[in-house]
């Protein structure tokens, strides 16, 4: 059997909203259980591809990302029991590979960015990824003074009490340490231990642990340090935070440094020098997983050059510089049992299998991603058979399989145990919500709902994006709540959001009186939301939910435009069909990323009177706060920039990431708007338009300069 475990750049519109549809629900779930309750019902590898698959998804496809989408959310909320620690420096998590071409893929992509080639050296490192709790410690002087758990990557538990109790974590450094030094690592339980505290536990007729990884949370994060001290707590160091001075050049250094200094580190971790080295490596492990003691869900590889990581940075909520290798995928057999359509907030029409319930890894499933209508027919994505052409019916016995997405997929079908009363699924070529018709464009890989404001589907869905992390973000008013509200009539757009507490705030009918409200409940969502009448306008472009505008692009328009004022003059500009010329629109096109598809999507987004309606209505209610710079003394703050020719110190990539974390706007090409023109050789159009316009042209060493790299 074939497993067709597609490209994300091979997949279509309805199978990705299909997967994304699923995705905030189940990690949200996974979220609760694991940080929580300490008892999840995935493994870290699960839960970290999961994560690792919804970027990918989004970042292919940001027209489709939804309202609770996990993107840029590590972890889960703090827990109420223990005081909140800010972490200085973000602990964010790792992206994914799940193969061996992903980690060469992964090296490609390093060596691309950075300019090198196939041969030039590139050195990384290598370590289990051990399957635990995240902790950070913070030392002063050599003294340990605070110790946090990830909690949502930007906000732990403060769990020093325990922390000081548990035996491989040190109390005072040995050694020269550093005056600040924030060591992070893993608190995990070994097998043995482990297997000791349930027979103890259960003798005494006190709680069982379902594995390694809940008793290590559960005991660390105990209201009692004494209970926790009772506990075989261990603790691998293999990364740092904030540092007065850095403790080596190099990834492998900085560990053997941290070794030095009284920290257990894994023995597994090596230096090598290829992705096949890596992957040899990996395999290795994945050998010797059985006999280590401890619970792994993979290995994790690091670009050993700091200087080199510091230079790659980060994206969204994962570093460029590392990758977490994940173990293999688990498979199961089930019957599918009926395909249901669902309607996304841009129309998309998506097919869910609807399966009978069946355990996949651990998690017991009943929906599938069926992609599209040509995946239910035995097509992939460039026309060509996938299963050898077989295709999906209801009633047919299918094997599906997790690879650690929120939604297993489905990876074949038993033509042998096919009923014979099946018939090939017939894809609805109207709205199963509004009835409207949903064509097929030439090219496109799904049906498209064309009702647009009207489709009751598509409305929700909108509301859903609002209130979004990465949008309005208010606490208590969540997808769930959104959409019982919607139900009720108490919300018909986004600007009654802000009309909630003046509807229903008093009367008959009041919020404090519904199933699962209060007094304290709705005064606080109230409050909520009245402290969201302020919005970042980089927010506030995401929330709107325009196709193709996600939460990168969004941020490079609010960049782009010195604030909302001038935002929704240009759109009205672009709209303007009468003029010869339509400045606006050739601004608009000017921006770094923006391509036709997008271009048309927001003209025709703010074109749309429905749209527009609901927009005004909303920001009149709003105080919308113009995209900061990010750093406000830089000497390229706010100036839009270009490059053009061949960059010899670093990639356009680089060179690009670097000018917008200095607060400049990057273009794609010369205008009267361009402030900087950075040249190298073989430049040619640009340069002679940038000299035609006077315009500052600079070469890339005096760039370098002025920027100060």
């Amino acid at each position: 059997m074939s497993q067709p475990h597609l490209p994300v750049e091979t997949l279509g519109e309805a199978e990705v909203a299909a997967e994304l549809t699923h995705l905030a629900a189940e990690i949200a779930r996974h979220d609760e259980a694991y940080h929580g309750k300490d008892a999840p019902e995935v493994s870290d590898a699960d839960y970290d591809a999961l994560r690792r698959r919804n970027d990918a998804l989004e970042a292919a496809f940001p027209a489709l990302i939804r309202d609770d989408s996990p993107s840029k959310r590590v972890g889960a909320p703090v827990s109420s029991g223990f005081p909140k620690v800010r972490h200085e420096a973000p602990m964010l998590s790792l992206g994914n590979a799940f193969s061996d071409e992903d980690v060469a893929e992964f090296d490609q992509r390093i060596r691309r960015f950075l300019g090198l080639t196939a041969d030039d050296a590139l050195a990384y490192t290598a370590e289990p990824k051990i399957d635990g709790l995240s902790l950070s410690l913070r030392y002063e002087k050599g003294e340990l003074k605070v110790a946090a758990t990830r909690g949502d990557g930007q906000e732990g538990e403060n769990v020093t009490r325990n922390a000081l109790v548990v035996e491989d974590i040190p109390k005072r450094l040995t050694g020269d340490a550093p005056d600040v030094l924030e060591v992070r690592g893993e608190v995990y339980m070994s097998h043995a231990d482990f297997a000791a505290l349930n027979e103890r536990n259960e003798a005494a007729g006190q709680k069982v642990f379902a594995n390694p990884r809940n008793a290590a949370a559960g005991s660390l994060r105990q209201l009692d340090s004494n209970i926790t001290a009772s506990r075989p707590l261990k603790f691998f160091a293999y990364a740092w935070g904030v540092l007065s001075e850095p403790l080596a050049g190099t990834q492998s250094g900085s560990v053997a440094r941290l070794k030095e200094l009284g920290f257990q580190t894994n023995n597994y971790m090596a230096r090598f020098k290829s992705a096949d080295e890596l992957v040899a490596h990996y395999h290795k492990i994945e050998t010797d997983r059985a006999s280590l003691g401890y619970d792994i869900d993979g290995v994790v590889y690091k670009v050993d050059d700091l200087n080199l990581q510091r230079r790659l940075g980060f994206v969204s909520r994962a570093p460029r510089w590392a990758i977490a290798h994940k173990f293999a995928a688990e498979t199961a057999v089930t019957v599918l049992e009926g395909i249901d359509i669902q309607v996304g907030r841009t129309g998309a029409l998506s097919p869910v299998a609807r399966l009978k319930p069946v355990t996949v890894g651990g998690v017991v499933v009943s929906n599938a991603t069926l992609h599209n209508e040509d995946y239910i027919a035995g097509l992939g994505g460039d026309g060509q058979p996938i299963r050898e052409g077989r295709d999906l019916r209801i009633g047919d016995t299918v094997v599906v399989y997790r690879a650690g997405d929120v939604i297993p997929k489905v990876m074949d079908v038993d033509l042998e145990r096919r009923p014979t009363e099946a018939e090939p699924y017939a894809f609805p070529d109207t709205c199963p919500e509004c009835g409207s018709p949903a064509p097929r464009e030439a090219g496109e890989a799904i049906r498209r709902c064309t009702g647009g404001m009207t489709c009751p589907a598509q409305a929700l869905e909108r509301l859903k994006h609002f209130v979004s992390r990465a949008a309005l973000d208010i606490d208590g008013l969540g997808a769930k709540q959104v959409e019982t509200f919607w139900k009720d009539g108490w919300i018909a757009d986004i600007a009654d959001i802000f009309r909630l507490q003046e509807n229903y705030g008093s009367g008959l009918s009041q919020l404090k009186n519904r199933e699962g409200w209060g007094e304290q409940s709705a005064t606080n969502l109230f409050a909520a939301i009245e402290d969201k009448r302020t919005i970042d306008m980089d927010r506030l472009i995401f929330g709107l939910g325009i196709r193709h505008v996600g939460e990168t692009s969004a941020r490079m328009l609010a960049r782009s435009y010195d604030d909302w004022d001038a935002f929704i003059a240009a759109m009205d500009e672009t709209a303007d069909t009468e003029a010869e010329t339509n400045a606006a629109l050739e601004n608009l096109m000017n921006i770094d990323g923006v391509g036709d598809t997008m271009a048309a999507a927001l003209v025709g987004f703010f074109a749309d009177p429905a749209a527009r309606a609901i927009v005004n209505d909303l920001t009149e209610q709003l105080t919308i706060v113009p995209l900061e710079a990010a750093q406000t003394d830089s000497p390229v703050v706010g100036k839009t920039v270009v490059f053009t020719g061949t960059l010899e110190r670093m990639t356009r990539a680089e060179a690009k990431a670097g000018a917008e974390a200095l607060g400049a706007k990057v273009a794609g090409s010369v205008s009267k708007k361009t402030d900087i023109l950075i040249a190298g050789p073989g430049a040619g159009s640009k340069l002679k338009k940038a000299e035609d316009l006077e315009i500052e042209t600079l070469t890339e060493d005096e760039w370098i300069v002025l920027i100060g790299a």
